[in-house]
């Protein structure tokens, strides 16, 4: 008997996709834009292509209200969403930022440190918010009550003052704080708002409501 042949599955995985899902997709996208912005103002100098990479950033943060409201006005929760969610983040609020502010000037060793520090923190804040969620979650709807640490998200805050700097022509050798010597790298003052942002989001003792 002749074996019908399989039928191809292309896009399959497109089909499993939610609607909120797709506007978290939007979120990735956004953090990918900034990253590559960020970049291209390095090699041209260009501050509008540093403004608009930066104004990415409250445009992820909108996708990722609204992917959160879609889901649950839906009912649609999913560990593929909450995943791509987490993935999306770590992009537009982790490594986003940490390129603009590379590209920014934080540049030294000490500086470097500190972004890596900084996307390290926003890495774990999402993983183990991922395995508590369930624990934390006190009804049926999986809705989490509060978050512990500051949400990566905050970010935006250090996005908005790279942004502010840019805007006063603060930028490279003209950072805010200057450049210290310590040791074998250079220090920029302004990198330890990254240290401060990481280590809010991976605090166990603070604890903010979810609204």
């Amino acid at each position: 008997m002749q074996q019908t042949a399989p039928r191809p599955r292309h896009f399959s995985m497109v089909r499993e996709f939610q609607l909120a899902d797709f506007f978290t997709l939007g979120n990735a996208a956004c953090g990918v834009g900034a990253i590559l912005l960020a970049m291209l103002f390095m090699a041209s100098g260009e501050r509008s292509q540093f403004f608009v990479a930066a104004a990415l950033a409250p445009a992820a943060f909108l996708f990722d209200v609204l992917d959160g409201r879609i889901a649950r006005a839906r009912h649609q929760h999913s560990a593929l969403g909450r995943e791509l969610d987490s993935l999306s983040d770590v992009i537009s609020f982790g490594m986003a930022p940490a390129a603009l502010g590379f590209a920014a000037g934080l540049q030294g060793g000490w500086d470097a440190a500190a972004l890596i520090y900084f996307v390290c923190c926003g890495v774990s804040r999402l993983a183990r918010y991922n395995v508590t969620a369930e624990t934390l979650a006190a009804d049926a709807s999986g809705k989490v009550k509060y978050f512990e640490g500051t949400p990566i998200p905050t970010s935006v805050v250090l996005t908005g003052i790279l942004a502010w700097a840019a805007w006063q022509e603060r930028l490279g050798e003209r950072l805010w704080g200057g450049v210290l010597e310590l040791g074998p790298w250079e220090l920029h003052p302004l990198a330890l708002l990254f240290v401060l942002s990481g280590s809010l989001m991976i605090s166990k003792t603070l604890r903010i409501p979810k609204f």
